[in-house]
């Protein structure tokens, strides 16, 4: 009995003595265990098995057919993914605007001055809002009859499109609807990384002659590496994931023409029950995140190398 006991406290020893070394690893691992577990099975878990049906036909009920890559090659004659693939193009390179314009209206807004609290919150209205109601509030802004557009361009002589009915212009209405939330996320990313950034660096760079331009280009953008790395992800997964505003605006249409691979995804899959087929799409989308923020964290992981 003695000896079980001497047994007994010797391994309870190793292993105090084990948890104290190693506290600093295995203290992190038990607090990320549930948030990992919870990200697996509602993240990576639907990412596998929506991987795993694109390779397969299936209606939504009913018993899954293996049909290997033949979505794909069906995806490749498809002129409407063709044509939502150069729109998610044409959306992000548009996006991309966001962050040049949400640090410019930043260090507008980083300012102390009389009523600058109340044009921030202006600034603020379009990052509460929901995308549902920018949608709504752009569909009555571009309408030609009696939109607020055609209303201060018709004391000038100037009669507009039916933009959002406009095969050429559907698109890009579309776009500058997008623009206008992402600018304000973007703006609020900016505002907080300015709060962070060294005054004294600033007050120094001033004195040594540094203004303008140059100033913001040497001093500042580098201190907001963190703030820019965030909002250049942020947005072009919002550009490729493009689907609130197409839903509310125009459904894809007039023809497809505003169609992008989020919606056309989610047409195939409810509209259409073609639940594999919406698979590929989605995974074709995935697969372009994927290949951007690979090649992102790269450049980010090489310039933080470089600095150091």
């Amino acid at each position: 009995m003695a000896d079980l006991q001497t047994l007994s406290g010797n391994r309870l020893r190793r292993d105090t003595d084990f948890f104290r070394k190693n506290k600093l690893v295995i203290m992190p691992l038990v607090f990320i265990a549930p948030a990992f577990a919870m990200f697996s099975l509602f993240v990576i878990y639907p990412i596998i098995q929506s991987i795993a049906l694109s390779f397969t036909e299936w209606q939504g009920i009913g018993p899954k057919k293996w049909v290997g890559l033949d979505n794909y090659r069906l995806l490749l004659g498809d002129p409407v993914f063709w044509t939502s693939l150069v729109n998610n193009v044409y959306w992000l390179v548009f996006f991309l605007l966001a962050p040049v314009l949400g640090l410019f209206v930043a260090l507008f807004l980083n300012q102390n001055v009389f009523g600058i609290r109340l044009v921030k919150s202006l600034f603020f209205f379009p990052f509460v809002v929901s995308q549902i109601v920018v949608g709504l509030i752009f569909a009555w802004f571009y309408d030609p009859a009696f939109g607020l557009l055609a209303t201060m361009l018709e004391p000038l002589g100037i009669k507009i499109p039916a933009i959002l009915a406009n095969e050429d212009w559907a698109t890009f209405g579309i776009i500058i609807a997008g623009l206008w939330p992402q600018t304000a996320y973007c703006m609020i990313l900016y505002l907080t990384g300015l709060n962070s950034v060294n005054p004294e660096m600033i007050e120094a760079a001033r004195l040594d002659g540094a203004k303008g331009w140059q100033l913001l280009v040497k001093i500042v953008l580098p201190q907001l590496r963190a703030a820019t790395f965030i909002a250049l992800v942020v947005t072009v997964i919002g550009a490729l994931r493009s689907f609130d505003l197409v839903a509310v605006m125009t459904e894809g249409g007039p023809y497809n023409s505003s169609n992008v691979l989020a919606y056309y995804m989610y047409d195939n899959a409810i509209f259409r029950y073609r639940m594999g087929y919406a698979s590929a799409i989605a995974t074709i989308l995935f697969l372009i995140m994927d290949v951007y923020i690979a090649w992102f964290l790269m450049r980010l992981l090489k310039s933080e190398k470089g600095a150091s």
